[in-house]
């Protein structure tokens, strides 16, 4: 595939997780919404469904979405080097460009929310006792579930099983798997620091609000903080990736 398609694959799909995750977030927390106050349940949820829906748009390039995904994968030599930086700018273009939609989804409630520093957490993620080690280790272990479940699970093989049963591992779910496999990490994990698990979802989003979004009297972009859900996540793949190497050479 060229370095275009690549590119605007990743972008679409990425622009469309964002859009839907940020939107569910924007749904719970701004009032005079149908779903002000869902709760951690909507969120997790809409999350896992935006991660299915963006992955469909982008499957023509893999659909990773994620820059932890493609360093992971890059360093399972399942994904040319070369190609990772395509991969990280579309994600990139694409989270900021999914945060601006969102935006105007939703402008007409940004406007009237009297708590106008709330509104930093429906684009990025902060944690609930800050502590950038810790708030690190959370993002790392999160990341590494993720990561660790993408390369190291049963993919489709061409063999039946007892009873004549095709065995088609995972891959009989498609996307809908790694949905799954979001969302629970989300109720699981999510607490801490709010499961950024993709530098590409935190920082585009934070880029915008900060630069962008004409949102009146808005939080600080908390800059001090930005640097964890990038680092954690990419550190995590890259654990992810390291494990799957050393199981793969045991076979």
């Amino acid at each position: 595939m060229s370095a275009g398609a690549i590119f605007v694959w990743e972008l679409l799909g990425t622009a469309v997780l964002i859009l839907l995750g940020n939107g569910v977030v924007a749904n719970h927390v701004l009032r005079k919404n149908n779903g002000h106050n869902g709760g951690v349940v909507m969120i997790t949820l809409g999350w896992a469904f935006a991660v299915f829906a963006g992955a469909s748009i982008a499957a023509p390039s893999g659909a990773h979405l994620n820059p932890a995904v493609t360093l992971g994968l890059a360093i399972a030599d399942k994904t040319k080097w070369a190609d990772v930086p395509i991969y990280f700018a579309g994600q990139l273009v694409g989270a900021i460009l999914g945060a601006v939609l969102c935006w105007a989804a939703y402008k007409l409630q940004f406007d009237d929310h009297p708590q106008r520093d709330e509104t930093l957490g429906i684009f990025s993620t902060a944690p609930q006792i800050p502590n950038k080690a810790w708030n690190l280790v959370t993002e790392i272990i999160g990341t590494f579930v993720l990561v660790a479940w993408i390369l190291l699970s049963p993919v489709y093989a061409n063999a039946t099983g007892e009873g004549g049963t095709p065995n088609f591992g995972n891959s009989a779910l498609g996307y809908a798997g790694v949905a799954f496999v979001v969302l629970v990490i989300g109720q699981s994990l999510g607490g801490p620091t709010g499961y950024a698990i993709n530098p590409a979802r935190d920082l585009g989003p934070r880029i915008a609000y900060a630069f962008l979004l004409p949102i009146k009297n808005k939080a600080n972009p908390n800059w001090g903080y930005s640097w964890i859900p990038v680092a954690g996540p990419l550190v995590g793949g890259a654990l992810a990736a390291l494990l799957f190497l050393a199981v793969h050479n045991l076979t």
